[in-house]
This record gives C-alpha cells, sequence and structure tokens, in this order.
C-alpha cells in the first residue's frame, strides 16, 4: 500500500511570508455569497470532502435565494490556519480544538473569531517505532515527536495536557522540546521507513492506520482519547464576527451542508469512502478506508464533544486566560442547538 502525500491544492505553502503574500492582495471583505474554505489532510475532513465533492454549499445557497461561490483549500498546520484566518486570505478555517480555543481567546474583544461545528469525533494516536519506548516516561532527548504544528497544535496541546497530569504543570511543555513540525503524509513516510530522525508521530487517521500496518515496529504508546477519558470533537471550523455578521446566508448555507453530510456519511459509508479517495487523491484502497469509517471509535458528527475539556484544562495550565462557562461561549449560535459539550 502506497503512502499517498496528497498533494497540496491552491495553497502549496504554508510559511508565514506566503500567506503574508497572499493576504496583501486579499479583498478585506467578502461580499455575501463567496466563501474560502481551508481543510487539513485525512479522513478527519470526510464532512469537508462530501460538502464539496456533492457542492452542498451550493445547494442550500440555492435554497436561500444566493449562488454562493466557493474556493478550496487544503493546508497543513493550525498556526498556517490561524495566519490566513487573521490576514483575511481565507474566511474558514479547520484545526484541533486546542488551537480554535487559542484563538478564540486571544481574538476577544477583536475579531472575535468562534467556533462554527465540529468535524468528528476521532482518536489521534501516539506512535513510535523505538522499542524502547512503550509509555509517555520512555521519551528521552534523542526521540523525535511529529506533529503538524509542533507547540501550538492538537497533538500538541494534547501532549502538554497530559504532561501538567503526570509532571506537573510547570512541566507541560516537556515534550515540546523533541517535537517538530511536519505534516502527516511526510510524518508517515519517515515512521513506516525507520531509521530517520522522526521515531514518533501523533498522528490522524487514515495516517496512524497505514503506519501500523506498513511496519510491524511501530506501536501505540497513547491516545487521544485516553488523555481526555474518552471519545471527543479532534477537529472544527472556526471564522470571525466580522464573516459570520456580513454573510448569514453563506453562513446558515454552509451550516446546513455540514449538517447533510454528517447525517449522510453513516448510512452511505461505500460512497463516502470513494469521496475521500476521490477529493483526496488517495492512493488507499476503499475497502481499507471503508475499515476506518467502520472503526466505532471514528465518528462524524458536527455537535462538540468534550470540548469545555479542552478549555478547562488548557487554562489550568495558562494557555487559555479567559474562563469558557459553557461551551456555547466559544460556538456561534447555530450549533447551540446540538445536545454538545
Amino acid at each position: 500500500m502506497s503512502i499517498n502525500p496528497f498533494p497540496l491544492r491552491r495553497f502549496a505553502a504554508t510559511s508565514a511570508l506566503a500567506f503574508a503574500t497572499l493576504a496583501a492582495a486579499a479583498a478585506p471583505v467578502h461580499a455575501e455569497g463567496t466563501l474560502r474554505v481551508a481543510q487539513q489532510f485525512g479522513i478527519a475532513y470526510l464532512i469537508l470532502d462530501v460538502v464539496k465533492d456533492q457542492k452542498l454549499i451550493e445547494k442550500h445557497g440555492k435554497q436561500a435565494g444566493v449562488d454562493i461561490k466557493v474556493e478550496w483549500a487544503q493546508i497543513s498546520g493550525a498556526s498556517a490556519m490561524n495566519e490566513a484566518l487573521l490576514a483575511g486570505a481565507l474566511d474558514m478555517v479547520s484545526a484541533g480544538v486546542p488551537p480554535a480555543l487559542v484563538l478564540w481567546d486571544r481574538t476577544r474583544g477583536k475579531q472575535n473569531v468562534k467556533l462554527v461545528a465540529a468535524l468528528g469525533s476521532l482518536p489521534n494516536y501516539l506512535l513510535s517505532n523505538n522499542p524502547a519506548v512503550k509509555t509517555l516516561d520512555d521519551f528521552g532527548a534523542k526521540d523525535r515527536i511529529a506533529v503538524p504544528a509542533a507547540g501550538v497544535g492538537f497533538q500538541s496541546r494534547t501532549l502538554q495536557i497530559e504532561a501538567a497530569k503526570r509532571y506537573g504543570k510547570d512541566n507541560f511543555k516537556r515534550f515540546d522540546d523533541i517535537s517538530i513540525s511536519l505534516p502527516h503524509p511526510d510524518a508517515t513516510t519517515a515512521l513506516i521507513s525507520g531509521g530517520l530522525e522522526v521515531n514518533a508521530h501523533f498522528s490522524s487517521a487514515p495516517f496512524y492506520y497505514q503506519a501500523l500496518e506498513r511496519n510491524p515496529a511501530v506501536h501505540k504508546v497513547i491516545s487521544s482519547y485516553d488523555i481526555l477519558g474518552g471519545p471527543a470533537t479532534f477537529n472544527v471550523l472556526y471564522t470571525t464576527q466580522k464573516f459570520h455578521d456580513a454573510n448569514p446566508k453563506t453562513y446558515n448555507a454552509f451550516y446546513a451542508a455540514l449538517a447533510e453530510a454528517a447525517a449522510w456519511i453513516p448510512a452511505h459509508k461505500d460512497e463516502a469512502a470513494a469521496i475521500f479517495i476521490r477529493q483526496q487523491n488517495s492512493k488507499l484502497p476503499a475497502d481499507f478506508v471503508k475499515k476506518i469509517l467502520d472503526d466505532p471509535e471514528n465518528q462524524f458528527t458536527i455537535t462538540p464533544q468534550q470540548t469545555k475539556v479542552y478549555a478547562d484544562k488548557l487554562r489550568e495550565i495558562g494557555v487559555l486566560q479567559g474562563q469558557a462557562e459553557s461551551w456555547k461561549d466559544y460556538f456561534f449560535a447555530p450549533a447551540h442547538a446540538a445536545a454538545g459539550s
């Protein structure tokens, strides 16, 4: 089974300089009916793949009387997502819950970034091909943990929560010094090949399935579900108050499209697997993707689950300054009707 690098679309670069250049050419205000959306890599973004493939935003836009032009991008890492959103280069971005909450916290009273919807409750697995590493306690100075956005992304923030629990709040950055930023496809290739600097990877689906299958030395050290005490939202969509308020029809059409895709996937898993392969240019076999969709650990839902745990834990270690009384504090109103947490 080959590892597909999932070539970037539209935005090939993820550096701050590249986004600054792009932002300089971006219009400061979007008229109703235009939407620029960015997703990251992996099957955790299946809801967006379905929305794009079936043109659901356009469908719900027409029902609301507006023709919506949608531009899609694929980017690795929360830092690049956040820079693009704040620079005005993108309207909707996606990342893990922790970096989205950090941006909510830091933009209150300014851009007022809030979350739009969950994209699913799926675990991330911290994998290693080092036989000496069986628990987090076994990681040493020579190990290297690949994550999409070192120190600030979902994987790093989740490790920080666990480090604070195990070693005390003053040591919550224990694993930051041995973490490096690397997109999931590249990190997976490194982990499978072995013998490289990267010997661990905090990995999302389908990448940890591939690594565990291809290299018998690769093993799970811990999962995000282990750290959080059960199923929890992995990734979310978020935007600014300005976009939300200035584009009500576009926003509502987008949310309706997400809801339709989430409801469609469980009853159409074969078709959903085919959409993932098509939209992500994946070389994975359809039955392999279907196995991931059938895994009960993976739930493709827009309802937030255990996001408040992240909000509370990140505030305890000082990553967040503000206190969220409820998960609804950092989600825009359309999501409030769900039985979230």
